[in-house]
């Protein structure tokens, strides 16, 4: 299970927030048959929501969700997140990949193309506060950097990873907020850019120190004092659906679509954002057939 890091850094400049999401990421790409450039799409969005949740949310029920459309291969993406740790998410086209960069890195930007970012905060009274910017990069660090100063006037570094294996699996996740409070030193935010610009990649750090030795690396020379490791939080990929569910959205077809298919053997329902497959029978549709004809009766 992923773990979460808060703290503060560079004696009160920095407010700082990271998390690996390893396991949540590799639960994505097994559910979904994600190509390695799209698991690195969809992992850095699903950090990128977590991170946002824990950053933004005011209350324990409330939920983050990141919407892309790019105009690249991999069309749409989205990624939600809550302060219980659990994330899900899927993308329009999860076999879509493209060629290495120059860099020899997975190229998500141009998996992405040119789009919009929209990041949506859903409260529990069903209030939904929603704001969007162009895509800077299609990187999503950078983009998730540009929503928070624009549309939340806080200046950030983000930090996004996702390390795939040539066998596929994923190696290591995560990523990493540093906050720049009001009244930070020159000097400090000096120290900050001069760390990021040599970092080799937060997934690297992470694999090879751990998260809060990645952190660590990140700030370092800005003493990082961690006010909470996260031990109770446990950021695991987990859908909000079951087969009640995915049973009525079979209502929304008319009596003789469900005929149809209960002569064909029966029907399935998969969830997009976790792939799961409800498969009903040609007994449950013709039940289900009853059923709207009797509340047809009694309404």
């Amino acid at each position: 299970m992923g773990r979460l890091v808060r703290g503060l850094a560079g004696d009160g400049a920095f407010r700082v927030l990271a998390v690996e999401t390893t396991d949540a990421v590799e639960e994505a790409r097994r559910r979904h048959g994600l190509s390695p450039t799209a698991t690195a799409a969809l992992g850095r969005a699903l950090t990128g929501a977590a991170l946002l949740a824990f950053l933004l949310s005011k209350t324990p029920r409330e939920r983050v969700t990141l919407k892309i459309e790019g105009e690249g291969p991999l069309g749409h993406l989205v990624a939600e997140a809550g302060v219980d740790g659990r994330v899900r998410g899927y993308v329009g086209h999860p076999e879509a990949d493209v060629p290495l960069s120059e860099k020899g890195k997975l190229d998500v930007g141009r998996l992405i193309g040119p789009g919009e970012l929209r990041v949506m905060r859903s409260l529990p009274n069903g209030e939904i506060y929603d704001s969007s910017v162009p895509l800077v990069s299609g990187e999503i660090a950078e983009d998730l950097a540009h929503h928070l100063l624009k549309s939340e006037q806080i200046p950030s570094a983000v930090l996004l990873g996702v390390r795939v294996s040539p066998e596929g699996p994923v190696e290591a996740a995560g990523g990493m907020v540093v906050q720049v409070l009001p009244g930070a030193p020159e000097e400090a935010i000096a120290r900050l850019e001069e760390n990021l610009k040599d970092l080799p990649g937060f997934s690297a750090l992470l694999k090879e120190k751990g998260l809060t030795g990645a952190v660590r690396e990140v700030l370092k020379g800005l003493d990082f004092e961690p006010t909470d490791l996260g031990e109770g939080v446990q950021v695991r990929f987990a859908c909000r659906c079951d087969r009640e569910k995915a049973r009525d959205s079979l209502r929304f077809f008319g009596p003789e679509e469900l005929r149809e298919m209960a002569e064909e053997g029966g029907a399935e329902v998969v969830c997009r954002w976790c792939g799961e497959v409800y498969r009903f029978s040609p007994e449950e549709l013709r039940a289900l057939i009853a059923d709207a004809g009797r509340e047809a009766r009694e309404g």
